[in-house]
């Protein structure tokens, strides 16, 4: 090795771009051995293989995609379809995909489902196929779960999706976080902290029945004998937050919140503070997510942190396995949710009126 970029030449132009046997001179190697160590083949020293991957380091090599789909008759390309790429959720799961594909040399195209009409979904999915390779869709939605339902046969997909409401087929190409184990731990914190119940501010499900979260809080509130008060629907953003916060800020008896998202917390929490309901001193609120705005928040969000990213990175490596036919499909929840404590949830104030 020499010690600097042989693409830079003395002028201090840059040259062309590295090719594979630039790489095998570097190494000492046949172009050969440095194409079956880029793509992963177990038939190489690792002596070599590590001469190797220094030179493509050295060098900057990067593989061509296009030629190498030409070249293997394969695509290296995953299409993820989604409702929301916005949303703190949404856009971290895309996060993870993005990274575990580059990290694969997979492409990524993002496919936006503008609405759940048949007609439009059906158009989306055929688009993602006409790309060729797989497909990643997030059915936090009717329109993710429509489209999940639409895919051809034939076509490679992985679905995050919501918690099941009981263990999916072995088949079924799913992944998810623990939203039931999340809404339940929430919950169990703020009746720990003296709250005689916790009213729930709802995120649209995906499907009609009973969202795991509202079962996790719900089964909290049944194993303590607390009252189980009826659900507020929200949306998935801040002003639905305040909608519900308005109302549940009318109810003296109303001392502890648990939100869907932490976008509805951010919603109730101004809600409360135009009511004159101080949090925690009055009313104590917990979010759900970990938002990177839950921690500067005033009062900072008691929330519970769930790993998008790594859900994203999940979803990639099933679809992977699949699409190289090096691993089947196991369908499987993502990481353990984890209660993120902060100001905002404290113990009810001592002259609390009793749930109705």
């Amino acid at each position: 090795m020499t010690g600097h970029n042989p693409r830079v030449n003395v002028t201090g132009h840059t040259r062309s771009p590295a090719s594979i046997r630039d790489v095998a001179a570097a190494a000492g190697v046949s172009h050969q051995t440095v194409s079956r160590v880029i793509n992963g083949h177990p038939s190489v020293r690792p002596a070599t293989r590590r001469r190797v991957l220094a030179a493509v380091e050295e060098l900057g090599f990067r593989r061509n995609a296009s030629a190498f789909a030409l070249a293997s008759g394969r695509s290296r390309v995953v299409t993820v379809l989604t409702a929301d790429t916005t949303h703190f959720g949404h856009a971290s799961i895309l996060r993870g995909v993005e990274e575990a594909a580059r990290a694969a040399s997979y492409a990524v195209g993002i496919g936006v489902l503008e609405s759940a009409e048949e007609a439009a979904v059906a158009a989306a999915v055929q688009r993602a196929a006409d790309a060729g390779g797989g497909l990643i869709v997030i059915a936090y939605d009717p329109a993710g779960v429509r489209a999940l339902t639409t895919v051809p046969a034939g076509l490679p997909v992985v679905g995050v999706v919501e918690t099941p409401a009981r263990p999916p087929a072995d088949e079924s190409p799913w992944v998810w976080t623990d939203d039931r184990e999340a809404a339940y731990r929430a919950t169990r914190h703020l009746l720990a902290l003296g709250h005689e119940t916790v009213h729930y501010v709802a995120i649209p499900s995906s499907t009609r029945r009973t969202s795991a979260r509202t079962s996790g809080w719900r089964q909290a509130l049944k194993e303590a004998g607390a009252p189980q008060p009826r659900p507020v629907q929200g949306s998935w953003g801040p002003a639905g937050g305040h909608a519900a916060g308005l109302g549940l800020a009318r109810d003296p008896s109303v001392t502890a919140i648990l939100c869907g998202n932490d976008d509805l917390a951010l919603g109730v929490l101004r809600a409360l503070h135009e009511s004159g309901r101080p949090v925690p001193d009055e009313v104590s609120v917990a979010g759900f997510d970990d938002a990177p705005h839950s921690a500067f928040l005033t009062p900072s969000l008691t929330t519970v942190r769930l790993d998008f990213t790594g859900l994203g990175r999940a979803a990639f490596a099933l679809l992977h396995g699949v699409l190289e036919e090096s691993a089947p499909i196991a369908p499987h929840p993502v990481s353990v949710p984890e209660l993120v404590v902060r100001e905002s949830s404290g113990p009810p104030p001592a002259d609390a009126r009793p749930a109705l």
